[in-house]
């Protein structure tokens, strides 16, 4: 009896301590990229540069557009001049402009985009950096996991202590 309730204490420690040997405990930080970005005269630039390309473009688009509305009025007003086989052609032109605004619009500022090439062109290097930034504060905080408060992380509560923004700052070198 005293060696089975030796043998039960015995695998009862040894399950303890193997329990207590693998509860590890995970250390958190969160930051804010998009505070730190706005902080990064690189990721000013760029997002200046960005803004003034797409506003020539969207220029351009709305001078398309504005010819394409003051030919349709122009049609509208000579529409009872014309011979059917003339009216017909003037709608098609009128059409094939519109078609032509809205595919170059969808190709500048559609998904696979000239103006999202561009951003990644501009931007990715930019967080690259920052992302470097935050493994090498993580390493150096001793940190299992960061999460980005800015864009779609719902965070109800966090400590103060572990915000590593301010040293994310300090790793890019800014004050």
């Amino acid at each position: 009896m005293k060696k089975l309730l030796a043998i039960i204490a015995f695998a009862i420690t040894l399950c303890f301590s193997t329990l207590q040997s693998s509860a590890q405990t995970a250390t958190f930080g969160y930051t804010d990229t998009e505070s730190v970005l706005s902080q990064l005269n690189d990721y000013k630039d760029a997002q200046e540069q960005l803004n003034k390309i797409a506003q020539q473009w969207n220029d351009e688009i709305q001078q398309k557009y504005k010819e394409i509305d003051a030919a349709y009025k122009k049609f509208q007003a000579e529409q009872v001049l014309l011979t059917d086989s003339d009216r017909k052609k003037r709608e098609e032109d009128i059409v094939a402009k519109e078609k032509e605004a809205r595919d170059m619009q969808k190709a500048k500022f559609g998904t696979n985009g000239e103006l999202q090439k561009k951003r990644e062109e501009l931007v990715k290097p930019i967080q690259e950096k920052v992302y470097a930034a935050i493994e090498k504060v993580a390493a150096r905080k001793r940190l299992d996991f960061v999460f980005d408060k800015s864009n779609g992380v719902t965070m109800l509560y966090a400590n103060p202590k572990f915000d590593i923004t301010e040293d994310l700052l300090k790793e890019l070198g800014i004050k």
